[in-house]
C-alpha cells in the first residue's frame, strides 16, 4: 500500500513553476520528461518550464499517436508542436505508437509497454515526469503504470505526474470511439467467475461533454451492473460544468441506466487527490457492504479532464480497478478558435514516489507506535 498517495506533494498553477525552479535547481538533478507530441496545444507548457530551469540536465521522450485516418490540419498541428518540442529539449527522441493494429483491434497500451522496455530510464535519471496533459488514457495509464514501478525499484528516483488542463478546450475536442472497449493494458482488475459467489459490478463513468457515444459502448459491454455512480466535477471553474452534464446525459442517467441520485459522485475538477480519496473510499466500502454476499468488482471510465482522471488512475493502481475504456478513431478540433483569452490553462504537479516519502508515517500508524510506548 502507498499510504501517502492520500496525502501525496501537490502544487497548482503558480505552485507549479515555483516548485520547478526550488526542486530542479539542484545540479545533481537529472530528469526524464515523458509526453505527448500530439496536436494539443498543451503539449509544449510543461516541456517549457522544465527545460527553462534544466537545460541539458533533461532529457525527453515525445509519444507520437498514430491513428488510421487522422485530420490533415491536425497532424500539420501536431508536426509544428514536435518540431517546437525537439529545440526546446534537444536531448529529446520521439515513438511513435500505433493505437491499432492493421485488422483494426487497439493495441495503443500494449505498443507503449513493449517500447518502453523493462529498463526505460538511465541509471542516473534522479526524476521521471509523466505529462498526461495529451496522452490518451489508453497510452498514459500503462506508461505511467510501467514507470512508477520502474521508478519504485530504484532507491533514489522520484515519479511525478503534470497535467495542464483546461476543460474549455476539453469540452470543444470531439472523438470519433472505436467499436469496442475494452480494459485498459494493465488495468484489467481481477478477473469475474472464479469465486463461488456471483459477482456485483459497480460501474463509475467520469461524465464529460460530447463522450455520450463512448460511454454508451462501455455501458454495454459491461453487463449487469449492481450499481452505476457517474462521476460529476464539482467544485468546477465553471460553477454550472455539473448542471449541463446532468441535462446532456439525462436520458442515459434516467432511463437507460436508472441511476439513483445519491449514488452520483461529485469530485474536485482541479485536485486529482480529491478524485484518489473518493475512490479509495467508496472502493472500500463497497467490498465492505457485499462482502460474503457478492464478489465486489469496481469498474472505472475516465474521460475528459485528465485531472480527475489522474486521481482515477491512481485509485486503479492501489487496488488493482478495471479500466474499461473506448479507443479513440478520429480527433475533431477548430485549431481556429483561440481557448487562452477565454480561460487560462490550470497546471498540477503530484510528485508519486521517491525519496520525499522514504520516512512517510501514517496518522494510524504514529499512532499505534505512541500506545506501544
Amino acid at each position: 500500500m502507498r499510504n501517502h498517495w492520500a496525502n501525496s506533494i501537490t502544487n497548482f498553477d503558480e505552485e507549479v513553476e515555483a516548485f520547478v525552479k526550488d526542486y530542479f535547481v539542484d545540479q545533481k538533478k537529472k530528469c526524464l520528461l515523458v509526453a505527448a507530441a500530439g496536436f494539443d496545444p498543451r503539449s509544449i507548457r510543461i516541456a517549457s518550464m522544465l527545460a527553462d530551469v534544466m537545460n541539458d540536465r533533461l532529457t525527453a521522450l515525445f509519444i507520437r499517436e498514430e491513428r488510421a485516418s487522422p485530420d490533415t490540419n491536425l497532424v500539420e498541428k501536431a508536426e509544428k508542436n514536435a518540431a517546437k518540442l525537439s529545440k526546446i529539449i534537444p536531448k529529446s527522441s520521439f515513438l511513435d505508437v500505433n493505437i491499432f493494429a492493421e485488422d483494426g483491434a487497439p493495441i495503443g497500451g500494449s505498443q507503449i509497454v513493449s517500447l518502453l522496455g523493462d529498463d526505460p530510464f538511465d541509471e542516473d535519471i534522479t526524476d521521471v515526469i509523466l505529462d498526461l496533459s495529451a496522452l490518451s488514457i489508453g497510452v498514459g495509464f500503462p506508461a505511467a503504470k510501467l514507470l512508477l514501478i520502474e521508478c519504485e525499484k530504484k532507491v533514489d528516483c522520484s515519479f511525478h505526474l503534470m497535467i495542464v488542463s483546461n476543460p474549455e478546450l476539453d469540452d470543444n475536442i470531439s472523438v470519433v470511439p472505436y467499436d469496442h472497449p475494452t480494459p485498459v493494458k494493465g488495468f484489467s482488475g481481477q478477473s469475474i467467475g472464479y469465486s463461488t459467489i456471483d459477482p456485483a459490478c459497480m460501474w463509475i463513468p467520469q461524465l464529460a461533454r460530447g463522450r455520450k457515444r463512448s460511454l454508451t459502448k462501455i455501458r454495454l459491454s459491461i453487463g449487469e451492473c449492481y450499481k452505476i455512480c457517474p462521476i460529476l466535477p464539482f467544485p468546477a471553474r465553471n460553477p454550472r460544468r455539473s448542471d449541463d452534464l446532468l441535462s446532456e446525459y439525462e436520458s442515459e442517467l434516467v432511463n437507460d441506466w436508472e441511476v439513483d441520485p445519491r449514488d452520483i459522485v461529485y469530485v474536485s475538477e482541479k485536485n486529482p487527490l480529491d478524485s484518489y480519496r473518493v475512490l479509495s473510499t467508496l472502493k472500500k466500502r463497497f467490498d465492505q457492504t457485499v462482502k460474503g454476499t457478492y464478489e465486489p468488482h469496481m469498474i472505472l471510465s475516465p474521460t475528459g479532464s485528465k485531472v480527475m482522471a489522474a486521481g482515477a488512475l491512481m485509485a486503479a493502481i492501489e487496488h488493482d480497478v478495471t479500466v474499461q475504456y473506448i479507443e479513440t478513431e478520429e480527433y475533431h478540433f477548430d485549431l481556429e478558435v483561440d481557448f487562452g483569452h477565454q480561460q487560462s490553462d490550470m497546471i498540477v504537479h503530484v510528485f508519486l514516489s521517491g525519496p520525499a516519502y522514504v520516512d512517510y508515517t501514517t496518522p494510524l500508524e504514529i499512532s499505534a507506535e505512541s500506545k506501544k510506548t
